[in-house]
């Protein structure tokens, strides 16, 4: 089973950048996407089905042109939960979920801490979600739970740690969150294969980043536990170019 996870940064500028024809020939069994900023209603749903993906589940944010969350299937889920239930998080649309035989897809994108009000927020929401995977966990112990969660994990995962230890995303509260999410039964699938450095998910779109590879890895394909054995390969796939972001993915044999 592949799995790749991607925030687009806008799923009709990426479509308009190629997505549709890199989709193809990626071909994941499953494609999370985050950060989709678009209606449901407002895509043309068919590039995709064409594409291969019949099973397409779109979780749009309230705000029209904000965050969503989305998961792109071949095969059909045995059932989709839209959101987690905790309103405070669901009405961003940060949260979808497919269940499948044997293991169960997340995508998830966890807020950015861009201002103080906007911490609080991230560093609330990072609470009721961990009390909510811990609760989903015993009802389903094969998560793989990917996404944009917006949090560097260790200093080989940021370019320039010393200059960024107090900015969001790098803060030891959100290092301390995501390596204590981890410990409560999560592997960090790309570091599971691959203990090198200077391997990023995200480049600013300032000062030329993206081509001096000064980027932060904030993008995570977290398997829970259980699953370990089934870990075939992670990688992150840096030459897709339609957005900030670029994807990376997680392969499983069952």
């Amino acid at each position: 089973m592949k799995i790749i996870s991607y925030n687009v940064n806008g799923i009709r500028a990426a479509v308009n950048k190629g997505f549709v024809d890199w989709l193809k020939s990626a071909n994941p069994d499953v494609i999370c996407l985050q950060e989709i900023k678009a209606m449901k209603e407002q895509l043309d749903l068919t590039l995709f089905v064409e594409a291969g993906y019949k099973y397409n589940y779109w979780f749009s944010a309230q705000k029209k042109g904000y965050s969503g969350v989305a998961i792109l299937s071949k095969t059909e889920p045995n059932h989709v939960e839209y959101g987690t239930g905790i309103e405070s998080m669901d009405f961003e649309g940060r949260n979808i979920r497919a269940d499948f035989d044997g293991v169960s897809v997340m995508s998830l994108y966890l807020p950015s801490g861009t201002n103080d009000a906007r911490l609080n927020h991230k560093l609330e929401y990072m609470a009721m979600f961990q009390d909510y995977v811990n609760t989903l966990k015993k009802e389903i112990p094969n998560l793989v739970i990917c996404g944009d969660y917006n949090i560097c994990h260790e200093a080989i995962d940021i370019h320039d740690p010393v200059r960024n230890k107090n900015v969001s995303g790098f803060l030891p509260v959100e290092r301390e969150w995501i390596g204590n999410f981890m410990k409560s039964g999560f592997i960090d699938s790309f570091r599971f294969f691959n203990k090198d450095p200077h391997q990023y998910t995200w480049w600013s779109y300032r000062a030329n980043s993206r081509a001096n590879n000064k980027g932060w890895r904030i993008d995570y394909n977290m398997v829970s536990a259980p699953l370990q054995e089934n870990l075939k390969r992670a990688v992150i796939l840096p030459d897709a170019m339609h957005s900030d972001h670029c994807p990376h993915l997680v392969e499983l044999s069952f």
